[in-house]
């Protein structure tokens, strides 16, 4: 299959990005780069932090991308007494049976929203870590894979310190993208205003099956990557590394770890995403 068709295979069979699109565009307004990362992040099969301060739509954009399709949707509110069991399950005994009974937590969804991630202790951040990183959870003596698709988006925010707990680096490394949302235009604000004071607020309609979304991930695959790219993409995680060999030896300070090889696969993934949502716009 040569490039053309690839291009004409992409563009009919992600014909769903723009519908998801325009129905993420009803609730909300701009933020533009945070709606195609969010995009990106799902069909690359990968984990999603939001950063920024309160007020700037994270919540009600991860909700309005769950709400936008046919899937089971979580919420899960991180505080610093949550426990373990609170978001994987837990056994039951069950008196009149004489045995264990497991019930699962909320983490057995589709998408979850993971609200706060930093103000959950380290415990609850390991029991995640499992789930993001393997697609399974352990309870007990039992091993249970998650549904596909799964995906882990949460938010932080990064003006408050009294009750957080800082991510662990390993676990910052599973998130394949941390998006850091800005403030919005004027305009935009006028229209955010005039939206939420309206009696007609829109309301978000499932417009994609899950099913969709497991074939766009398999046809990302497909892409055509040009070898300058990728080797344009490993200078980028090398020169992270070893900044001196880059001309760049003012940044040795500032960087303690260089880019993993997951951050490379990363890279590259989001560069095929960025060329399917242009080719499915056009």
């Amino acid at each position: 299959m040569d490039i053309k068709e690839i291009n004409e295979r992409i563009h009919r069979e992600s014909a769903f990005v723009d519908l998801l699109s325009m129905e993420l565009g009803k609730v909300i307004v701009g933020q533009k780069y945070m709606t195609e990362r969010l995009l990106i992040g799902m069909l690359a099969n990968g984990h999603i932090l939001l950063e920024g301060v309160p007020g700037l739509a994270k919540t009600l954009a991860i909700k309005s991308l769950s709400s936008a399709i046919h899937a089971k949707y979580n919420r899960i509110q991180f505080t610093p007494d949550l426990l373990p069991a609170d978001l994987i399950g837990t056994m039951i005994y069950n008196q009149k049976q004489e045995s264990f009974n497991v019930r699962k937590g909320p983490i057995f969804a589709n998408f979850i929203l993971a609200d706060e991630i930093n103000r959950a202790p380290a415990k609850v951040q390991s029991a995640l870590l499992e789930a993001m990183q393997e697609r399974q959870v352990t309870i007990g003596d039992t091993t249970f894979k998650l549904d596909e698709p799964f995906l882990v988006m949460a938010t932080q925010n990064p003006i408050e310190q009294e009750g957080t707990y800082p991510l662990p680096e390993a676990q910052v490394d599973r998130f394949m993208l941390k998006i850091v949302i800005g403030y919005p235009t004027k305009e935009d604000e006028k229209l955010i205003i005039r939206q939420n004071i309206s009696n007609n607020y829109p309301t978000i309609n499932p417009v994609v099956h899950t099913e969709d979304i497991i074939r766009a991930r398999s046809m990302v695959r497909e892409v055509y990557m040009d070898e300058k790219i990728e080797k344009y993409i490993i200078d980028i995680v090398f020169a992270s590394r070893n900044p001196k060999d880059y001309n760049l030896g003012k940044l040795q300070q500032l960087i303690s770890y260089g880019g993993s090889p997951r951050a490379s696969i990363s890279l590259a993934l989001a560069a095929k995403l960025t060329h399917l949502l242009n080719v499915a716009v056009t």
